[in-house]
């Protein structure tokens, strides 16, 4: 089986600078000669292989927005999701490590932390460690102010308890901004984010989810037992944690989307490379028109979702109101991935079943799209909403 030839050029790729353009192509290159040899294993193993850490360090694309002064990049948003979408094109599970490590968790902090805390953690951030989000619970998914875990005040320290699920990058990570309330009768106004280091007393990470998907990325939960943390480390201000959590989110919706995007492209080129090879009845199924309308019409949706998701991430770099579009380029996207990796198993019949071919993996990596970081309907909701707030 040949390598897979790059896309046609895309209309969308025209908005990039010169230097984008070097930049997406050298995360591409990175994720076709060092990812995909091992992203086969690590899907079978359900486990990121750690060599890869460093070099993603060393890439550049684990602080891209930190300023230069605590060792990032001090790039847009708009480069952060180019490296998301390069990434995914060969293995979302890595993708969505470098995404929650750039869109949720140092977006958080260089938008809600004190100078103390950027110089303490963002250098870590941005050369060795990894960082998790952790906002979900049992109980608090779409309803995300339903969440149970407490942090009490005691003397000049707050103490955590109750267990969060889902969390992403956990196994890896040194970093978790964790949201707690300190004022439940308050409701979501007593919701409180917290900078909680791996080493803390009291914490500790829990069971690893053995996932349909993105299996290479952990999920697992996280377990706050009389965990102590200081003054300090309050990201943003008592009471607060809902508005981080909202507008954090917001923008880590384009990052999912881009996730998606990249998915899709990838599943694309293969689907069509293989069909570009094979034969029947005497022909190449390419040339069979039929087929042609199906990858046509996925290109044309493909191109939509890119449109999408860039437009968005602009839209967030140049300070305008971008939640509308967040919200419709991560479910667009979302979908436009699941029905290309689905049909390119198609294109190439009975090997795109097997996992001998990336194909399925591509498939499987898709569902979670449209789950995390805002179901469908959430973004459904969401749309709906501003548009006709628009009108009022």
């Amino acid at each position: 089986m040949q390598k897979p030839a790059l896309s046609v050029l895309s209309p969308a790729l025209s908005v990039l600078s010169e230097e984008e353009k070097l930049f997406s192509n050298s995360v591409l290159a990175f994720a076709r000669t060092r990812l995909a040899p091992r992203a086969a294993a690590m899907d079978a193993a359900g486990k990121l292989d750690l060599d890869l850490l460093p070099e993603l360090f060393e890439l550049g694309v684990m602080g891209i927005e930190v300023p230069p002064e605590y060792g990032g990049a001090g790039a847009s948003f708009f480069t952060a999701i180019l490296a998301v979408e390069a990434l995914a094109k060969v293995d979302p599970s890595l993708s969505v490590l470098v995404d929650v490590q750039n869109t949720l968790v140092e977006n958080a902090l260089l938008r809600w932390g004190n100078t103390d805390q950027k110089q303490r953690y963002l250098s870590k951030l941005t050369t060795e460690w990894v960082g998790s989000y952790a906002l979900s619970e049992a109980a608090s998914g779409s309803d995300a102010f339903a969440l149970k875990a407490r942090a009490t005040r005691r003397g000049n320290a707050w103490v955590l308890n109750g267990e969060k699920l889902w969390i992403t990058n956990a196994n890896e990570s040194s970093l978790f901004i964790v949201f707690a309330n300190t004022h439940p009768e308050a409701g979501y106004k007593g919701i409180t984010a917290f900078l909680v280091e791996r080493g803390f007393p009291g914490f500790s990470v829990g069971k690893k989810e053995d996932k349909l998907g993105i299996r290479a990325s952990s999920t697992c939960s996280l377990l706050l037992d009389e965990c102590e943390v200081s003054d300090a480390n309050v990201l943003g201000e008592v009471g607060k944690g809902y508005k981080i959590a909202i507008e954090t989110l917001n923008e880590g919706r384009i990052g999912i989307g881009a996730q998606m995007l990249g998915l899709a492209q990838g599943a694309f080129d293969l689907g069509l490379s293989y069909m570009e090879q094979r034969q029947q009845f005497g022909q190449k199924i390419a040339d069979f028109q039929g087929v042609q309308f199906q990858y046509a019409r996925l290109a044309m949706e493909i191109e939509a979702a890119r449109l999408l998701v860039y437009n968005a991430a602009r839209l967030k770099d140049s300070g305008l109101a971008f939640i509308k579009e967040a919200a419709m380029a991560k479910l667009m996207a979302s979908e436009v991935a699941e029905r290309t990796a689905s049909l390119a198993i198609e294109f190439a019949g009975g090997i795109g079943f097997t996992k001998e071919f990336p194909l399925e993996k591509f498939y499987r990596d898709a569902k979670i799209g449209k789950i995390y970081e805002g179901t469908s309907n959430m973004q459904l909701v969401t749309i709906a909403k501003l548009i006709r707030a628009e009108r009022s």
